[in-house]
């Protein structure tokens, strides 16, 4: 990936060395990993999205029955954060997808203040086609760079969330 902006392919002006007027110097977002990650996310997520909404189904949606499928109950604020959705606004998609019945709301076994929520077999199956498109989708996207990076690439992600969610004091359990 040669990127004239990337730091690492630019070289560093040193004594001697004839600095080109021309050349742009490079911007710190081009080689800052968490706007290279915002920047990734949201060009994918665009793609996608327009599929989700072809499907009948909004952005928000789309990210809460993902969540859900094939998984097992989560709490409400585990939802939002994987969701990445504020959790007044989960709450009140919940009660819209509840009204659907594609979720349900359960009781958490120990923790009165926890609310559960699960996908029902009506919510796996509206979302089923669509999971399948984005598994073609995701391939497309992981293809260029070969099974084992991609792999790779998944696995440092999923390794950065959980040591910053648990850093950050982001695993939330009430509701």
């Amino acid at each position: 990936m040669n990127n004239p902006r990337h730091a690492s392919s630019v070289p560093a002006a040193g004594p001697g060395t004839v600095q080109d007027d021309d050349a742009e110097p490079p911007r710190f977002v081009d080689d800052y990993l968490p706007a290279l990650l915002a920047q990734a996310s949201q060009l994918i997520s665009s793609e996608f999205h327009r599929v989700a909404r072809q499907q009948g189904f909004s952005v928000s949606e789309w990210r809460v029955m993902a969540s859900l499928a094939g998984g097992q109950a989560i709490s409400i604020g585990q939802l939002a954060q994987v969701t990445v959705t504020k959790q007044p606004t989960v709450t009140r998609l919940l009660d819209r997808m509840e009204a659907r019945e594609q979720v349900e709301r359960l009781p958490h076994d120990s923790d009165r203040r926890v609310t559960l929520v699960r996908i029902t077999r009506k919510g796996a199956k509206a979302v089923e086609h669509l999971i399948q498109l984005a598994r073609e989708h995701e391939m497309r996207v992981l293809e260029p760079f070969g099974l084992e990076r991609a792999e790779d690439l998944k696995t440092t992600l999923r390794h950065i969330i959980e040591l910053h969610a648990r850093s950050n004091g982001e695993v939330q359990e009430e509701d």
